[in-house]
């Protein structure tokens, strides 16, 4: 459905995008994630044929992204990163407009999202606030029911609420086969939603795996429970861990667990938990300092 191939930006002082190859499936809902400046919406821009001047390639349905783009965009809802509307015109005006342009006749399904995302579209756009813009702009992005789905940073100004239901539309638009792809800074969202990750630093893809599969490869950790204080003493003049508390000892294991258990079967133990790994903690594994500036956007 859509196929990247050594696609390559450069800007110069390794800022662009490097070789990137991937391919997302028809019917499969794609994570795209990296710091500010990685390379995600210049990535975003190459498919929608926006940026004209590249080597690689990409396509989407067989369609070539620089030469096709008219075309492409028939079978693409857009949620832009950045909400750059006509600011003069009120909402159900614009709604009105864009639908002409992709030639809907029947408007039910963005009355619909209206209701969904409670907004009321009859005012001038350069009075709505961020968050009533960018439900406009999801309303847009999904109101023909197109095929495939891109959307940058899509939960951006919205409240909680909001973001909820924008989860449950993507879900349920990938219920129905929609083919998405998702740049977002929510790791909320990309875990409920997504079955893969496409990571990406520097403009250079540092991982491209299944959730599950990305978890796993992660070091497991487990939070150890002793009976006794003198055990952790014990214990951790022995081994690696770090103190959680007085009982509690939290051990990063790279061995099999069978040598976990074997090495506390000496001491007394209350309870032994795994602790899952969020996405958020895989993310900071690849990006470290970089980490900081990507939480605070």
């Amino acid at each position: 459905m859509i196929i990247v191939r050594n696609l390559t930006k450069n800007y110069g002082n390794n800022r662009g995008i490097f070789n990137l190859s991937f391919q997302i499936k028809e019917g499969s809902c794609v994570g795209f994630l990296g710091p500010n400046g990685a390379g995600k919406t210049t990535t975003i821009r190459h498919l929608l044929g926006l940026i004209q001047n590249y080597t690689g390639s990409a396509s989407i349905k067989n369609l070539n992204c620089k030469t096709d783009s008219v075309e492409i965009q028939k079978y693409i809802g857009y949620l832009p990163g950045e909400i750059n509307f006509i600011d003069d015109i009120k909402g159900n005006e614009l709604i009105d407009l864009i639908s002409a342009m992709k030639e809907m006749s029947n408007l039910d399904y963005a009355y619909e999202l209206l209701q969904l995302f409670e907004l009321k579209p009859n005012m001038k756009i350069h009075k709505m606030s961020k968050g009533m813009k960018q439900k406009l702009a999801i309303v847009i992005a999904f109101m023909n029911d197109p095929e495939i789905l891109i959307l940058d940073e899509p939960s951006s100004g919205l409240d909680p609420l909001m973001q909820q239901r924008l989860i449950e539309l993507i879900l349920d638009h990938k219920k129905r086969g929609k083919t998405i792809f998702l740049s977002s800074h929510s790791f909320e969202e990309v875990e409920k939603t997504c079955d893969r990750i496409i990571m990406i630093k520097d403009g250079h893809i540092v991982n491209d795996s299944h959730i599950e599969q990305l978890i796993k490869e992660q070091i497991r950790k487990y939070e150890v429970k002793f009976s006794k204080e003198s055990d952790v003493h014990d214990f951790l003049k022995k081994h690696h861990g770090t103190q959680v508390d007085n009982l509690t000892v939290l051990i990063e294991l790279e061995q099999p667990f069978n040598e976990l258990i074997n090495t506390l079967s000496s001491y007394n133990i209350q309870d032994i938990t795994k602790n899952t790994l969020k996405l958020e903690e895989i993310f900071m594994n690849y990006y470290g300092e970089s980490y900081d500036k990507y939480r605070t956007l």
